[in-house]
């Protein structure tokens, strides 16, 4: 099946910047549309941002934005979390999730059908 594997989690400190990869694979179709999850200890999953196929059409929660920058560089098959700007309320495991469709940023998590394991981002005050 498909998989996809995030990297590039660690200990950073406030303010700093971290940038996390997501390598997809085994793809049995052209076209996927993206999310960037993240989840801390007793919280929701939540949505941090989507980005379609073309990469024309994104969504950055409001927690993260202009703070996060969400690529894909679809020769690859390998997306790009650009974190900047720290805070210790981004401490959360980060996933990456792929839904069918290539026209449009995914809002809602029942559309992801393919997720990776995460990847642990802890940052110190």
């Amino acid at each position: 099946q498909v998989q996809l594997v995030e990297s590039g989690g660690g200990i950073v400190q406030a303010g700093d910047s971290r940038k996390l990869s997501c390598k997809v694979s085994k793809l049995t179709f052209k076209y996927y549309n993206l999310g960037w999850f993240r989840q801390a200890p007793g919280k929701e999953r939540d949505l941090i941002a989507a980005l379609a196929w073309s990469g024309s059409d994104t969504f950055y929660a409001d927690s993260v934005k202009g703070r996060f920058t969400v690529s894909r560089d679809n020769a690859e098959n390998v997306s790009f979390l650009q974190m900047t700007a720290l805070i210790p309320e981004d401490t959360a495991v980060y996933y990456c999730a792929a839904a069918d469709g290539r026209s449009r940023a995914v809002l809602n998590v029942a559309e992801y059908n393919y997720w990776g394991q995460g990847t642990q981002v802890t940052v110190s005050s």
